[in-house]
């Protein structure tokens, strides 16, 4: 799937609601780095990728705000609130038409989107570089990606490719 939206332009304000049927905008996290994670309740390389975020986030403290996107079509609502609640997610929104993940080009779970406080995308792709034949990571793109940014610098690569389970579309 071909994003609409590249590196270095702004994302589209996508408006979604919670897990409880309260809308959010992107829009309305402006002013902080943002951490766009298009997440599964069901996938293993989401879950370890959401236990690696609680540490980032202890780090990162009120400058990046972590959203994750369930846009599964065959997850239940209550599947999503019961494992938000169990991995104590900060919020994750409803896409239930893949309208946010049609409009980022989000293919697997997890798929992370970095944006920075202008609401540009400065990174998109993988958590880390794990994948089937490399279980240990060497490198932490996302951790790298926001890094960058925090210091004033665009992220170096900006672009990888993301790892993890298809994003189930019916």
């Amino acid at each position: 799937m071909d994003p609409l939206i590249q590196i270095g332009e702004t994302a589209p304000d996508v408006s979604l609601p919670d897990l409880v049927g309260r809308p959010h905008r992107l829009s309305h996290f402006r002013r902080r780095i943002v951490v766009v994670n298009f997440w599964s309740a069901e996938c293993p390389h989401a879950a370890r990728v959401d236990e690696e975020l609680h540490k980032l986030c202890c780090d990162w403290g009120d400058q990046v705000v972590w959203i994750s996107i369930a846009s599964n079509a065959n997850e239940s609502v209550d599947l999503l609130r019961t494992v938000a609640a169990q991995r104590s997610l900060p919020l994750v929104l409803l896409d239930r038409n893949h309208q946010a993940a049609d409009l980022f080009g989000a293919i697997t779970t997890p798929h992370l989107f970095v944006l920075d406080v202008q609401g540009v995308l400065r990174y998109q792709g993988a958590f880390d570089d794990v994948t089937f034949r490399q279980k240990k990571p060497t490198r932490f793109y996302l951790a790298e990606a926001v890094a960058s940014l925090l210091a004033g610098k665009d992220p170096d690569p900006a672009q990888t490719p993301p790892y993890g389970c298809t994003i189930v579309r019916l």
